[in-house]
């Protein structure tokens, strides 16, 4: 992990706004807890919400952003953290991350522990640190989006499998919806240069890890730029062998996908695709997708 080259010296605030996604996997299972281990730990909490509505969540993280707190720690999956950083982007507000959901890829990404323990001592002993973020058409998102099979598994995915299996409740229902999933034409432009090719999937990474896997090791939280990763082809085995090469984290992985380093560019589908951010379908293409670099301020282990 490279992070950016000067960091916020500042010492992390004590004070801050609780907020939680009740509805995610285990955010209505450990809400009480938090609030006791935080103030345990040091943490003075202004406001503790446990948001059981999720249309809800950004209005909560928005008023907390705007009342003045010092730092506002969200707590919930992929999609709750990302639908949060929107308000805090260019805003004096430390960022700070329970990991309560299934893949918690953003917090693999910073290293934070993922059991509640570990992520509240981050919280309080841990250190400020900059940032970037991805933007899809306004959009900002924290860690990675994917067009293809991924947000159809995220689209259609029963709750009760995921709710019970976690991360091999995903991986059984993709194996499930591969039958029905068909190749696309994908094109990317970037600096007015066009790169065209068949494709079963593509993610766009500001950060290593989607699913819970680090699947785009170049990709870096801080390298201000986005990479683009397209599994190319037609062949489903193709994509098939790609996510055994990830798993087992063999070379010949890399035989299978086409790389994009940009600042920002350009992605056309045939068809027209859902694009699934941080596990929520919430765009489609065509789409311009760049960098928001250094964008808001997280909490990191002090040994990052």
């Amino acid at each position: 992990m490279r992070w950016s080259e000067v960091p916020d010296s500042r010492p992390v605030p004590k004070e801050a706004i609780l907020i939680v996604n009740a509805h995610s996997r285990k955010g209505r299972k450990l809400f009480r807890r938090a609030v006791f281990r935080l103030r345990e730990a040091g943490i003075r909490l202004t406001a503790a919400h446990a948001v059981r509505k999720t249309r809800n969540l950004i209005p909560t993280v928005k008023a907390a952003v705007r009342s003045g707190a010092p730092m506002v720690i969200v707590g919930g999956g992929d999609g709750s953290l990302s639908s949060a950083v929107d308000e805090l982007v260019d805003r004096d507000c430390v960022f700070a991350l329970l990991p309560l959901g299934t893949a918690n890829s953003f917090a693999r990404t910073l290293g934070i522990p993922l059991d509640l323990e570990g992520a509240i001592r981050t919280i309080a002993t841990g250190k400020r640190w900059r940032v970037d973020l991805g933007v899809i058409d306004g959009d900002y998102f924290a860690n990675s989006a994917a067009m293809g099979l991924s947000p159809l598994v995220g689209a259609t995915v029963p709750h009760n499998l995921k709710k019970l299996l976690g991360r091999f409740g995903y991986l059984i229902w993709a194996g499930i919806q591969t039958v029905r999933f068909k190749p696309f034409h994908l094109t990317v432009e970037i600096d007015g240069e066009r790169h065209e090719m068949d494709a079963m999937e593509v993610r766009i990474a500001n950060g290593g890890f989607h699913g819970g896997v680090e699947v785009v090791d170049a990709a870096e939280v801080d390298s201000g730029e986005i990479v683009v990763q397209a599994v190319t082809g037609r062949e489903k085995n193709r994509l098939l062998w790609n996510w055994i090469g990830i798993l087992l984290r063999l070379e010949s992985r890399r035989e299978t996908v086409r790389d994009f380093h940009a600042r920002k560019l350009r992605l056309i589908t045939d068809p027209p695709l859902p694009i699934s951010i941080d596990g929520e379908v919430l765009g489609h293409t065509p789409a311009t997708v760049e960098v928001a670099e250094r964008a808001i301020v997280v909490v990191v282990p002090a040994d990052s």
